[in-house]
């Protein structure tokens, strides 16, 4: 299919200063750059913005969309401005959600291909990741590592949505067919390889992180690492091919940087640092997104990805709609097309909750009201009055409808929060802090929480983390993105709970803690009508109906 925008993406990767011996094209519409691209650059780094949310409707607020759309915007004011993104899973694409890539006149192209199979990335870390656990059992089979097969905690993984697979028994059939045990299948964005492959900030760097992975342990107890089953060189030669960025554009010919993309209630939620790394470098304005609201993707941003990978962002955009603003204000979903002021102004808790969040980290701050078609614009004012009141800039973005020009007014303000004087980097707590201070900071400082509850469990595993030398790992919190809380229904901004840590997991080759809340499911289900049965493709090669 021909680009939708003119001009090829080789022209896009020369306007920004590559050298096209570093530019791998896929066809005439994206390509990889390879990494020693960024080894030629001699301007200073860009000004790094995150796009983050109010807490979201099913069908989430736009973040990706806003993102494209004031990329666009900077670049209508004149300013240098590269998008770095994550790429879409195939799981949600084929679900209940659709497309990842934006929409209307803020998004990216070739969309169909970037929704799909893109340049293979996916794939390559769903092989890697399967080459480990095929490993594991051999090696289980021959008995050669002590490895107690109760221990294994390294599951499979597929890029698709399938509840089936949540939990599995293998090895069956009788002798020789391997060893009899529990497992299941994790959807590839859970992956820890998925968040290795984020968090990397190099070819050695991403190796030395496989060789980390914690994957069970022997019958006496002790680690079992990924290193020891002696497959982590096939890994790594998989993902080689991967690891650089793509590049491609969007349909106003920004361009964008998409790669990676770990679950934001389950990892960090955040695309690859390399691909943040080439924004910033060739960009002067770089605007990346972080998982759903800020209270997950913006705290892991700032406490994972920025601590791990030594960023600095200029300026905060938190997006929000009429319609999540109204949900949170008691409305039913069913209705929230309807206008209701009252809802509105009643939902301005669950903002006011995140400004709160977002002001732990003394960054600039703008709100995006993403404009909706039944949004009126006394909802609007009643918005823009209340960042008034707080003394923060707000602005209405109509990026589905009219792209960059939608989103001028909010390309202004940002360049405007971006010149501020610059303030450190501040995480939310220290490394050096006890495993349960953390988790006590983020509950208080970014949800709200009265405290947090440790189970035995949990308490457990943190000991084993402190034994291995872990303790002073970041925590990667796993909740609900539905609630401020860890229960999913409750909206808005709840008052007096408890967050309860039921469990933990050690990301060793990530680099993190993983604080389990409530049910996280990391193999999502279809829902009743998903939107596979509505995908097709007609005589002439093109994808129809992939939303």
């Amino acid at each position: 299919m021909a680009n939708e925008v003119e001009g090829s993406i080789e022209r896009i990767a020369r306007d920004l200063g590559i050298d096209g011996a570093h530019v791998i094209p896929f066809g005439r519409d994206k390509a990889k750059i390879e990494l020693e691209a960024l080894a030629g650059v001699n301007k200073p780094a860009g000004k790094l913005v995150l796009v983050s949310a109010i807490t979201p409707t099913p069908a989430g607020e736009g973040k990706t969309t806003v993102s494209i759309g004031l990329a666009q915007g900077l670049r209508k004011i004149g300013k240098n401005s590269v998008l770095a993104l994550r790429q879409p899973s195939m799981g949600p694409v084929f679900g209940r959600k659709g497309g990842a890539t934006g929409g209307g006149k803020s998004r990216l192209t070739p969309s169909d291909t970037i929704n799909l199979q893109f340049t293979g990335d996916f794939h390559a870390i769903t092989s890697a990741h399967n080459l480990l656990a095929a490993a594991i059992d051999n090696r289980l089979h021959f008995g050669d590592l002590d490895l107690d097969p109760r221990s294994v905690v390294w599951k499979r993984v597929l890029d698709m949505n399938d509840r089936a697979l949540r939990k599995i028994v293998i090895g069956l059939g009788g002798p020789g067919q391997g060893v009899p045990r529990e497992s299941g299948f994790d959807i590839t964005a859970a992956s820890e390889i998925m968040a290795i492959f984020c968090l990397a900030e190099s070819r050695a760097d991403l190796r030395a992180r496989i060789d980390r992975i914690l994957v069970g342990s022997t019958r006496s107890g002790e680690p079992v690492r990924a290193s020891a089953i002696g497959v982590t060189g096939s890994m790594a030669a998989i993902l080689n091919d991967a690891i650089p960025p793509n590049l491609v554009q969007s349909v106003e010919g920004a361009p964008a940087f998409v790669h990676g993309g770990p679950f934001a209630n389950i990892a960090h939620g955040c695309n690859s640092v390399l691909a943040t790394r080439m924004a910033l470098a060739f960009g002067d304005y770089a605007v990346t997104e972080a998982g759903f609201a800020f209270d997950l993707g913006g705290e892991k941003f700032f406490d994972i990805k920025c601590r791990s990978a030594r960023l600095n962002p200029a300026a905060i955009v938190i997006v929000a709609t009429i319609r999540a603003l109204k949900m949170h204000g008691g409305v039913a979903l069913d209705d929230l097309k309807k206008p209701d002021p009252a809802a509105v102004e009643r939902g301005l808790e669950n903002l006011a909750a995140h400004l709160d969040a977002a002001a732990a980290f003394n960054k600039p701050v703008v709100v995006a009201i993403n404009r909706f078609d039944s949004d009126r614009s006394q909802e609007h004012d009643i918005v823009k009055a209340f960042c008034n009141s707080r003394g923060v800039e707000c602005s209405v973005a109509d990026v589905f409808g009219s792209g960059g020009e939608g989103a001028k007014e909010l390309a202004e303000r940002v360049v405007a929060a971006c010149s501020k004087p610059e303030t450190p980097y501040a995480p939310l707590y220290l490394l050096g802090d006890s495993f349960e201070k953390k988790i006590d900071k983020i509950a208080k400082n970014m949800y709200g929480a009265d405290g947090v509850t440790i189970l035995p469990a949990a308490q457990a595993k943190a000991r084993r983390a402190r034994k291995l030398g872990l303790g002073d790992l970041p925590i990667c919190m796993a909740k609900t993105q539905d609630s401020l809380t860890d229960n999913p229904k409750l909206r808005g901004r709840p008052k007096g709970f408890q967050i309860t840590v039921r469990d933990i997991e050690i990301a060793a080759g990530a680099g993190f803690l993983v604080a389990l809340t409530g049910d996280i499911v990391r193999m999502p289900g279809l829902p009743e009508r998903p939107a596979a049965e509505r995908i097709d493709v007609d005589e002439n090669g093109s994808v129809m109906n992939l939303k």
